[in-house]
Formats: structure tokens, C-alpha cells, sequence
């Protein structure tokens, strides 16, 4: 059974630096895209960024956010720096073998539960 759980997210001021995890059981990452989404409220959820053999960034986090897995520890992650209000979110890690549509949620095939961002003063 496939399990993603991001860690890592929380309460932090604007212009300041988060990192989240998205540890994978049950699947190993090897071969396998990994997407970052995140949904505010009253918001549809919206792509932050993805990786295969590529690194793919919104145009709104394009420059402050970096995605990056290791295989070794089967692991994704989202350094996210220069944080902005706007960045508040819940932030979803999800993972697909299908090699579709990388910015398209449905393109995902398993999702992590979410971790909250607020970036507030």
C-alpha cells in the first residue's frame, strides 16, 4: 500500500524559509514523478512544482521555491524561501508513473494527507 506524508510545514513570517518532506512507503520514488500542489481556501487546488528527470515551478513560486527527491531515502522535498503571505496554503506531495500532464492534479495517481503553510506577520 502506497503512503505519502508531508512534514515540515507550520507558522512562519513572510521572507522567511520552509522545507517539506514527502516520505514515501510502500512505492519506491525511483522512476517516479513527484508533484507539489497546494490548496488555500476557497482556492482550487494549483500546481507548485514537479520533478522527473526535470524540475518543473509555477510562475508565482518560479525563483523562491526548489523541489528535489532522494532516492535513498525515498523522499521528496520543497525548500521553499522568501516566503510570502500569498504562500498560505495546505501543500499536497503527490506521485505518478504515468507520465502525463506533470502541472495537472489528475495526471496523479497517490497523495499525501497535506501540511499546512502560513506565512503570516
Amino acid at each position: 500500500q502506497v503512503q505519502l506524508v508531508e512534514s515540515g510545514g507550520g507558522v512562519v513570517q513572510p521572507g522567511t524559509s520552509l522545507r517539506l518532506s514527502c516520505a514515501a512507503s510502500g512505492q519506491t520514488l525511483t522512476g517516479w514523478e513527484i508533484g507539489w500542489f497546494r490548496q488555500a481556501p476557497g482556492k482550487e487546488r494549483e500546481f507548485v512544482a514537479a520533478i522527473n528527470w526535470s524540475t518543473y515551478y509555477s510562475d508565482s513560486v518560479r525563483g523562491r521555491f526548489t523541489i528535489s527527491k532522494d532516492n535513498d531515502k525515498n523522499t521528496g522535498y520543497l525548500q521553499m524561501d522568501n516566503l510570502k503571505p500569498e504562500d498560505t496554503a495546505i501543500y499536497f506531495c503527490a506521485i505518478s508513473h504515468r507520465y502525463g500532464d506533470i502541472y495537472s492534479w489528475e495526471s496523479y495517481e497517490f497523495w499525501g494527507q497535506g501540511t499546512q503553510v502560513t506565512v503570516s506577520s
